[in-house]
């Protein structure tokens, strides 16, 4: 019998297109619908389920209360914030001359500077200001009802445990992929390559990935696998493709939908399979 497991993405209600959630986005209910319900067709053909959480503090590296400008006001969301803006003082950390212990000495201000140009040297996405958002303990940190109420299901079912995978507690870097944060920091073990999750899927003979959103999380926790999981583990992934989406394009922003369109042909290239809730397993 194969070793299937299910890694499903920062599947939590405020990323869900629904009433109240802080960071909507597109079509996120109905795919977590539809995973639900490949789980319960497949869930006897399931050895593990690993389910990623998005989890943040109010002050965040990405979350509007960490910065201010020169008026003391805190940016709007979807805010970029780029090496340049610190530098000019258009944007700057609160506090920005406090030594936290986990920059080693440095300032706030000194760090925040380095950490945007680790970014743009590291080709990620520039440091983005997004609505607070998976606050912990809080509604919108918990996974979608209907998804919750599947995973229950196999759990009860087939006396099964289902993998919780937190990350992003750290304030001090983005952490969008579930296996490192964007930039790691030699302080915090939790924001450092997670080589036990790799370690794990790399036992597994199929993983099929799903989750938000595609353009973020998805792509980052998914690229961080194929950098370091070994070329002969990356055909293993099948990427259900009806059960994730972009995060829409903000005004004046990178074109998420197009960008994770293009990631996932790059990923097919690389010999992932692109494929369905539906057709999984079928």
């Amino acid at each position: 019998m194969q070793n299937v497991h299910l890694l499903i993405i920062d599947p939590q209600v405020d990323f869900m297109d629904s009433k109240g959630s802080a960071l909507p986005v597109t079509g996120a209910n109905d795919d977590m619908c539809r995973l639900a319900g490949m789980v319960r067709r497949v869930g006897h053909k399931l050895a593990d389920v690993h389910v990623t959480m998005d989890s943040h503090h109010v002050v965040d590296v990405a979350h509007p209360g960490m910065w201010e400008n020169q008026k003391g006001q805190n940016p709007a969301p979807f805010t970029m914030i780029t090496p340049d803006d610190l530098e000019t003082g258009i944007w700057r950390p609160r506090n920005q001359h406090c030594k936290p212990p986990q920059l080693g000495g440095q300032t706030l201000g000194q760090y925040m500077l380095g950490y945007t140009r680790a970014l743009a040297k590291g080709g990620k996405y520039p440091l983005m200001v997004w609505p607070e958002h998976c606050l912990i303990g809080t509604s919108g940190h918990r996974v979608q009802d209907e998804l919750m109420g599947a995973l229950v299901e196999w759990e009860r079912k087939y006396f099964a445990t289902i993998d919780f995978v937190t990350k992003g507690t750290s304030p001090y870097t983005e952490h969008f992929g579930a296996l490192m944060a964007e930039v790691p920091m030699a302080t915090d073990p939790s924001t450092g390559l997670n080589t036990a999750f790799l370690s794990v899927l790399a036992q597994a003979d199929i993983v099929a990935v799903a989750g938000e959103a595609l353009s973020h999380c998805v792509l980052e926790t998914v690229s961080q696998i194929a950098d370091n999981i070994g070329a002969e583990h990356i055909k293993k992934f099948h990427i259900l493709t009806d059960c994730t989406s972009p995060v829409p394009q903000p005004p004046g922003g990178p074109d998420f939908p197009a960008i994770a369109k293009a990631w996932l042909k790059k990923m097919e290239g690389r010999g992932m399979t692109l494929t369905t809730s539906g057709k999984f397993l079928a």
